[in-house]
């Protein structure tokens, strides 16, 4: 009798834990949708959108990946959304494509709650053939995404222009009045971002005036399509020789890097077989010789895991058939050599073909554009404050030593030291200052505090910011001097 109370009790405890815990994932991500039935039967989805937002979604347990495919492509109003996928990851942290024919549960074994992300999945080849707005701006988050990250390089000149395209479709026209370079700084678009790169995006910035987000955001795709690594999906193997090379899935075909040298490309049509077995990937292209005559030349490849293996042989069977072919493949169907006859996997979605000529643009779309995250500007004060711990020790008391150079007071060694102090701040008043621009009406009426005069005159009077120093040091020298005073 004791035993099933403590069953049953136990029972009850970890599944009112289990409920709480849902009920807290639900309320961490910003939109929660709930399933009907029983919190037994269902399970907890939480999907990274790409504009850095979480939608928490419950279904069934036994539910496909269709079923959550089609929740957030609802919830975002997607049309085109053959171009995108969920991503999640394994417990060997490699990344997969959520497989919209099989259950959840049986993919992604992490959870619950199952976490995925929302990614572009194909990249189109021409970005003008998108026909919703709201495709273009989510294929803009991503881009921008890799080029942050380092997975998509750019070069300087380029990447400066996508960002003023980035700023104008965020932040509207540029007014010189209002906006200054430190603005730009509040956003990150490279890794390696620095002061004269935000300055020359801000001169780029003034000249894209008159341009719409919707058309800021085409010239975008526009100026990033010319990319070399635009829209490759990068795969690190080994090859026979023992050499570590990348393979870059494409619309045209299959790239061949070795070290950031591309030395080969294996065009699609050319491509008479592509298998996998556990580690090894196998590729059997068909080349022209010089009299004409075909042949079959083998490349094999090998992988860390066996999963990260048969993860590039599914992505290439998907890019291959989105790109290259009018209709996706039948499960009966034996004509294509490209697909291995042992696998049961086909490409269940519609092909690029099949999304261009079907999809027409819907004559109003609304949707909301989320502002991008923001860092804390680039000041000129840490340049002009000689306490910035950042400059040489030299420099921080360059101008006190200078005044004080022609007094001999015994001191202590390292410690210079003055017979009187300087005059008290005079009172700065707000209304003799220059005006921000990037303060509003109540900022700027606000009266200044005690605390904030010295802050007020750095900021504003870079003349005055080392004579203040200059107070602040001596102030704390003659302190100083007491006090050893006192102790001798």
């Amino acid at each position: 009798m004791l035993g099933f109370l403590r069953r049953t009790l136990g029972r009850r405890t970890v599944r009112r834990h289990t409920e709480k815990e849902k009920q807290r994932e639900a309320q961490r991500s910003g939109t929660h949708i709930p399933a009907a039935g029983d919190t037994r039967s269902i399970i907890t989805c939480r999907v990274s959108l790409l504009d850095g937002s979480d939608v928490s979604v419950d279904l069934p347990k036994k539910a496909k990946g269709q079923e959550l495919f089609e929740q957030i492509m609802y919830h975002l109003d997607i049309i085109e959304k053959d171009y995108f996928g969920l991503r999640f990851m394994d417990s060997a942290q490699v990344a997969h494509w959520l497989d919209n024919t099989k259950s959840i549960k049986k993919q992604v074994k992490i959870g619950p709650p199952y976490c995925l992300h929302l990614r572009v999945k194909f990249y189109s080849s021409e970005p003008n053939n998108l026909h919703e707005e709201l495709t273009r701006y989510l294929f803009v988050l991503q881009l921008k995404q890799d080029i942050l990250s380092g997975k998509l390089e750019c070069p300087s000149d380029t990447s400066v222009q996508l960002s003023a395209y980035a700023v104008q479709a965020e932040m509207g026209d540029c007014d010189p009045s209002d906006h200054g370079p430190d603005l730009v700084s509040e956003f990150r678009f490279v890794p390696n971002q620095g002061e004269e790169m935000e300055f020359a995006i801000f001169e780029k910035w003034k000249e894209c005036r008159g341009q719409t987000p919707s058309q800021a955001e085409i010239n975008y795709l526009n100026k990033a399509k010319w990319l070399e690594m635009y829209g490759v999906d990068m795969h690190k193997v080994k090859g026979r020789d023992g050499n570590e090379y990348s393979l870059g899935l494409t619309p045209t075909g299959v790239l061949v890097f070795e070290g950031e040298t591309k030395i080969g490309l294996f065009f699609w049509p050319k491509i008479i077989k592509l298998e996998f077995k556990k580690s090894k990937l196998t590729l059997v292209v068909v080349e022209d010789d010089e009299q004409g005559k075909e042949q079959e030349h083998t490349f094999v490849f090998r992988l860390d895991h066996p999963k990260a293996c048969k993860h590039l042989w599914k992505c290439a069977v998907e890019h291959h058939a989105f790109f290259r072919l009018r209709g996706p493949v039948q499960k009966n169907s034996n004509q294509l050599a490209f697909v291995r006859m042992g696998s049961r996997f086909r490409y269940s979605g519609r092909t690029e073909y099949q999304t261009t000529k079907t999809n027409k643009p819907r004559r109003q779309v609304s949707f909301e554009r989320r502002p991008s995250r923001r860092y804390s500007r680039r000041s000129t004060q840490h340049r002009a404050n000689p306490f910035n711990k950042n400059l040489e020790p030299s420099l921080l008391f360059n101008t006190a030593s200078q005044k004080l150079a022609s007094q001999t007071v015994t001191m202590r060694p390292m410690i210079p030291v003055v017979t009187a102090l300087p005059s008290e701040p005079v009172p700065i008043e707000i209304e003799n200052l220059p005006r921000s621009p990037g303060l509003n009406q109540s900022e700027k009426r606000r009266l200044p505090c005690a605390d904030d005069s010295l802050l007020l005159e750095r900021a504003w009077n870079p003349q005055a910011a080392s004579a203040a120093a200059d107070r602040t040091y001596t102030e704390f020298v003659y302190a100083h001097n007491l006090k050893n005073a006192g102790a001798q």
